[in-house]
């Protein structure tokens, strides 16, 4: 796993090559091991590298790397997993290599088979930079789920790309500017969604794309892969055997995935909540290693979040050595102001704080950790698929004008006069009626009624701000649309949340986190060829019992103690609701201070305090609103350096 970064401009050998080191500084932390630039002058083109050296720790490993016929140069951020089958076909064919490093045996790939047909050979998570020095043509390449970054676009006449924004930021020559789409959108998800970023005139290449760059331009983004086709491909051809011979096949692929995601030339670990996926997961690598494995697990002092003692009992029931850190909201806190430096634009999922402290506790024993991310979006895992769909049908019953009246109804008593009714609801009414119900989810199921069809249902039930126009001043979101149509309502949501929750919110957590400690992250149920398979099981294979990924449940049971299995999963859940009223309040309140955020001319402050008094005072709860509100202020702040002067979104 790497850094790299570069620049195409008409500047001096001397000048190119401070350019290149300062953005390579920037990104010490995704490869401490080792760093190097690469330029040519004449053709006005810069490459950089950071190396974090997990697969041949020699110095043949170092980059940016020649290829063999020196038509190309190549800065790699990365694994590829198949690199050993890759490398076999090529020595067939008479290739030799000085070295034993995947990048080496991408470069040869990319000599014999071209730019494309390479990357659609190479199973693994990568993002890379090919300067054609016979073309003059720079090729930026990402796979196919989006687990690696990469960050492109002209800043006056330079072009700048790199692994995080903070190299491009670090050598800017004109100014930046916020983004007001990218930001209005983020209001939205809780997160920037590619290809846009929070910079005004940077792009986040998409994930499974490959771009071509010349001193006079670039060309859009053009697919070499896609989840919107391979999920229409798998309905199109489905995965037709009995539930054993299914099982196998869905076995067979996952063990390869962890089997190859376990070479590695440093200590290789697991993170373990104890839910299905990372059980699964680490279970699987057990049965592959010959030591005891060391797995990972955070634990919080809140008993209603904390988790810890699931993934022990997992951890217990594999034989792994179990490491464990526990949270407090004072760590939480002081780790707040690290956010907007290790994520470099606004994200606001909560679970990205736990994510970075068991990283770095992580990486205290090892250098490389896999994980079970993936298998949610996958196999229809999320909870709220069944939400949605039980929704959805009643949207394709009722009529419009009995739906409306429904959610008038609901609207017609505030949230806290709901509460007290649930509050002095009798127990005779039945925990369908009370259970976890509240005013502030009454109130969304009521924007739910007033969808239009199943993807505006979900839109809605996904979003965080409903309506983030209202929000940025001079703010227009911009539309972003799934292309592809599937027939069954539970594709169409793991869908969206494949092409965009995934790569953009869970995938940037991860990266980040890891690589700001200098860990490597490998997700297995990522591998592409599993994905592939995943979409081709039927519905009924996914959806039993009314649970999703019945396949990843039946697996659990093949490899671990059933009744490990049957609890809730919340993932890395974090108490944001009371903490926000509690040990985050005075820092939340300096943040969301009306004046300040008047003064920043980007947010209207008038709603944004009216959520903040009504969330103080218990009558609502806005925790999850405020928090990317907190996520966006906080960013701000850090990043006032990088604004010009001249910009309105300067914070004074």
């Amino acid at each position: 796993m790497c850094g790299i970064s570069g620049l195409i401009a008409h500047r001096s050998s001397d000048a190119l090559l401070t350019t290149a080191r300062r953005m390579n500084d920037s990104l010490r932390h995704r490869g401490p091991d080792m760093a190097d630039e690469w330029i040519d002058a004449d053709a006005g083109i810069a490459l950089a590298h950071r190396r974090l050296s997990i697969l041949d720790l020699s110095p043949q490993g170092r980059q940016p790397m020649i290829s063999a016929s020196e038509r190309y140069v190549i800065c790699f951020n990365g694994e590829i997993y198949n690199y050993r089958a890759l490398r076999e076909d090529m020595i067939a064919r008479g290739y030799h290599f000085a070295g034993g490093s995947d990048t080496e045996v991408l470069l040869a790939t990319i000599e014999q088979y071209g730019i494309v047909r390479a990357a659609q050979g190479c199973a693994g998570m990568f993002a890379f930079a090919l300067w054609d020095r016979t073309k003059r043509v720079l090729h930026l390449v990402r796979d196919r789920i989006g687990k690696k970054p990469l960050y492109y676009g002209w800043n006056g006449k330079a072009f700048l790309f790199a692994s995080e924004l903070k190299a491009i930021m670090a050598v800017c020559e004109t100014g930046v500017e916020v983004d007001r789409e990218a930001l209005t959108a983020y209001l939205r998800h809780q997160y920037v969604p590619a290809p846009h970023s929070i910079m005004r005139g940077i792009s986040k290449l998409p994930a499974g794309t490959h771009v071509m760059v010349t001193a006079d331009g670039a060309t859009d983004p053009c697919p070499y892969w896609s989840i919107e086709e391979t999920a229409v491909a798998g309905q199109d051809d489905p995965f037709v055997a009995n539930d054993g011979a299914m099982l196998d096949r869905v076995e067979d692929v996952l063990r390869r995935a962890v089997r190859e995601r376990m070479v590695a030339d440093v200590p290789v670990g697991a993170f373990l909540s104890g839910g299905i996926d990372s059980s699964l997961t680490s279970a699987i690598m057990q049965q592959e290693s010959r030591e005891p494995i060391s797995t990972f697990t955070i634990g919080f002092e809140e008993p209603e979040y904390d988790e810890s003692s699931h993934a022990e009992q997992v951890a217990k029931a594999i034989g792994s050595h179990h490491h464990m850190i526990r949270m407090s909201a004072a760590a939480f806190l002081d780790t707040v102001p690290q956010l907007p430096e290790i994520y470099d634009e606004p994200f606001a999922d909560p679970s990205a704080i736990p994510m970075f402290h068991i990283a770095r506790f992580a990486r205290e024993k090892v250098i490389v950790c896999l994980s079970g991310d993936g298998g949610d979006e996958s196999f229809g895992g999320y909870g709220r698929y069944q939400i949605a769909g039980k929704l959805g049908r009643g949207i394709t019953v009722l009529p419009p004008w009995l739906r409306g009246s429904i959610a008038g109804g609901i609207d017609a008593l505030s949230p806290a006069a709901w509460d007290r009714i649930f509050r002095y609801m009798p127990v005779s009414a039945g925990s369908a009626l009370r259970g976890d119900m509240s005013g502030d989810r009454l109130h969304k199921l009521a924007t739910l009624f007033r969808s239009e069809n199943v993807e505006a249902l979900y839109s809605n039930l996904t979003s965080v701000h409903p309506d983030p126009e209202a929000l940025v001043i001079e703010g227009a979101e911009p539309q972003m649309s799934i292309q592809a149509a599937l027939n069954d309502p539970l594709r169409q949501m793991m869908l969206i949340d494949s092409a965009r929750y995934l790569p953009d919110d869970i995938l940037v957590k991860v990266d980040r986190a890891t690589m700001a400690v200098g860990l490597e992250a490998r997700a297995p149920l990522l591998d592409h060829r599993l994905i592939e398979l995943a979409w081709r099981l039927p519905t009924g294979a996914l959806l039993r019992d009314g649970k999703g990924k019945w396949p990843l449940h039946a697996l659990f049971q093949r490899h671990l103690p059933p009744a490990l299995a049957d609890r809730p999963k919340r993932g890395f859940s974090v108490p944001i609701e009371q903490w926000l009223r509690g040990p985050l309040r005075r820092w939340a309140g300096a943040l969301l201070d009306p004046d300040l955020i008047r003064s920043q001319g980007l947010i209207a402050p008038e709603p944004v305090s009216r959520m903040w008094a009504e969330h103080l005072s218990g009558n609502r709860n806005w925790s999850f609103q405020l928090w990317t509100l907190l996520m966006f202020q906080n960013w701000l702040r850090h990043w006032q350096p990088a604004f010009s002067s001249s910009d309105a979104s300067l914070v004074e």
